[in-house]
């Protein structure tokens, strides 16, 4: 049996991830209170009639309050009858949360008369800190849409079944932080940067325009087989440690040019040597 764990910030992603795991099989179970978990496995293991089975369960601040503090050790009783558990935490910055709100109008599940929006997202993510800190996988959604998230919990969760490891390359721009969930990152500010050319300055790394500046840089090329000689060498290693995904992030100042190619052609790259190789642009429109 295998049992993943969807927790984090409120508005972060977490009903959509559990709505992707139950399209791609899982039984998924939302809000539920982490103290219940035990029984329901030990149900679970001995029906008789019941064949392998992928369990997904939405835990988060709608719990009771001081429930959470106690979830490490729900889960390594968990894991000691023989279930596989993978704890993935959703999260976003701060003022994407603020906006979402704002934009749907709901209510967030720790405000009332007495406390705020804001007040509410930041004692909310004091009480998950217990879910945080254990957690396997950290996926900030800041900035991603539907289909970006959707792809990206599919491959963390269920990567092709030929495929040790999932590898994610993303794009992304200084100018707006760096990600959160990057097991490398490599900063290419130092290339020649295209928006300083006025007919480039509205394209990005996807169109011809810059693909050619760049393609034309002898530093640009030195950089790419630099990352690629690096990557060759160490990702085997992850693999070879039983890693299911590595996620490579590329920066530029503002993630529409420089970022875009290097990503691009390290997506290129590694696709012919590795089944499970996603691309995202995290400053670019869906």
């Amino acid at each position: 049996m295998r049992l993943v764990v969807i927790s984090g910030r409120s508005g972060s992603g977490k009903t959509s991830a559990l709505n992707i795991l139950e399209d791609v099989g899982f039984t998924c179970i939302d809000n539920m209170p982490s103290s219940l978990l035990p029984e329901l496995i030990h149900q679970l293991k001995i029906d008789s009639s019941n064949r392998e089975r992928q369990l997904a369960v939405g835990i988060d601040a709608r719990n009771l309050v001081g429930d959470l503090s106690g979830i490490p050790k729900t889960l390594e009783q968990i894991e000691r009858v023989g279930v596989a558990v993978d704890v993935l935490f959703l999260k976003a910055r701060s003022s994407d949360l603020l906006r979402r709100y704002s934009e749907t109008r709901r209510k967030h599940p720790l405000s009332n008369d007495n406390v705020g929006l804001k007040e509410a997202i930041d004692l909310e993510k004091k009480l998950l800190a217990p879910i945080a800190d254990i957690a396997d996988r950290v996926i900030d959604s800041s900035g991603l849409s539907l289909h970006q998230l959707r792809d990206l919990i599919r491959n963390t969760v269920v990567p092709n079944a030929h495929e040790t490891m999932s590898i994610l390359f993303q794009s992304f721009g200084f100018k707006r932080g760096m990600p959160n969930d990057a097991d490398f990152v490599f900063d290419v500010r130092c290339l020649p940067n295209p928006y300083w050319k006025a007919e480039l300055r509205t394209q990005t790394g996807n169109d011809a325009g810059v693909i050619q500046f760049l393609e034309g840089q002898v530093d640009v090329a030195s950089m790419l087989a630099d990352i690629i000689g690096y990557l060759t060498r160490w990702i085997p290693k992850f693999q070879s440690n039983n890693r299911s995904y590595l996620t490579v992030a590329i920066g530029c100042t503002g993630g529409q040019h420089r970022s875009v190619y290097i990503a691009n052609r390290l997506h290129e790259h590694f696709s012919k040597q590795h089944q499970a190789v996603q691309i995202m642009h995290k400053e670019l429109s869906s």
